[in-house]
């Protein structure tokens, strides 16, 4: 497994913009955001200052470098949580301990707050990295996204205490 010291800051929108030129390889490229304007015309998402200052963090590694974001959608009783690595770091082994920061972040934020996420049941590596930092499915289900309906987990965290955050 491969350790990393993730670092989370405010997003910028230098950081949203960074985030929405990243591109995914095939079957990945579902996850590639839209262009910064596009997103910025909503506002919707994290070009959406109110929401970027409430919901989104940068994740920054030891050198300050923008590796990845997260997200912390409130719900009644949970934070759900969005994440994303950046291309180039991913299927590298990176996953488990990312996740287990952004989740300790969630706690650090709301630590009365139950913790899940969702994610593509076709997502198998995903699906594989938030096993291993805790995370059980527990519900399954088809919603829509930008590119039509798709099944989804539900994954809830239930593996204990996630390592400090930086």
């Amino acid at each position: 497994m491969k350790k990393r010291t993730w670092r989370f800051v405010p997003m910028t929108e230098a950081h949203g913009r960074e985030i929405c030129a990243w591109r995914y390889p095939e079957p990945y490229d579902v996850f590639d955001w839209s262009p910064w304007d596009e997103l910025a015309e909503g506002p919707t998402e994290f070009a959406d200052p109110q929401i970027r200052e409430e919901q989104f963090e940068s994740v920054l590694d030891e050198g300050g470098t923008l590796c990845g974001f997260a997200q912390f959608f409130p719900l009644d009783g949970w934070t759900r949580l969005g994440l994303g690595l950046r291309p180039d770091l991913c299927g590298q082994g990176f996953g488990p301990s990312f996740t287990r920061a952004i989740t300790a972040r969630a706690m650090q934020r709301k630590p009365a707050d139950r913790i899940d996420l969702e994610v593509m049941t076709d997502n198998v590596r995903a699906i594989r990295a938030y096993g291993k930092a805790g995370f059980a499915i527990r519900d399954t289900y088809v919603r829509n996204t930008p590119t039509g309906p798709a099944e989804f987990y539900c994954m809830v965290y239930e593996g204990g205490s996630p390592p400090d955050v930086v």
